[in-house]
């Protein structure tokens, strides 16, 4: 039976911490983001100037401040608590999230000595890391 096996439950340890990293990054993004919607609230409560219509927006930044386009810009803004900086920072997050499941994946991979899946999986590493520094602004 192969369910007694030490490899069988090597692997389940793998993907039991790679489905925890999914799992927590998630909450930890969604609970961040709640929170930064909270503290947005409480600062624009009654704030007329917070209400815009889509027409009000040029194309080139519709509905997004320029501050909030850049993790160098989001950071300082964190530390002065803004709202929508904190709201931005949670999607940062939850963005991350899987790409730090690749990243653990590469290590997973590594350890069992499966040389063609950690290749592959540095490859697509990679290539997201390649697109999110690279991208078209």
């Amino acid at each position: 039976m192969k369910i007694f096996t030490k490899a069988f439950w090597a692997e389940r340890d793998m993907e039991i911490l790679i489905g925890k990293l999914l799992r927590y990054g998630v909450m930890l993004a969604c609970g961040i983001t709640v929170f930064g919607g909270i503290v947005y609230i409480l600062q624009h409560s009654g704030d007329s100037s917070a209400i815009y219509r889509a027409t009000d927006v040029p194309n080139e930044a519709f509905g997004v401040s320029h501050y909030l386009r850049e993790l160098s810009t989001i950071f300082p803004r964190l530390l002065q608590f803004d709202g929508a900086a904190i709201v931005q920072f949670g999607v940062c997050v939850l963005i991350a999230t899987p790409v730090m499941r690749v990243a653990v994946s590469v290590f997973a991979f590594l350890i069992e000595k499966d040389y063609l899946y950690t290749g592959i999986t540095i490859l697509v590493l990679a290539i997201i890391l390649a697109n999110m520094i690279f991208g078209l602004h």
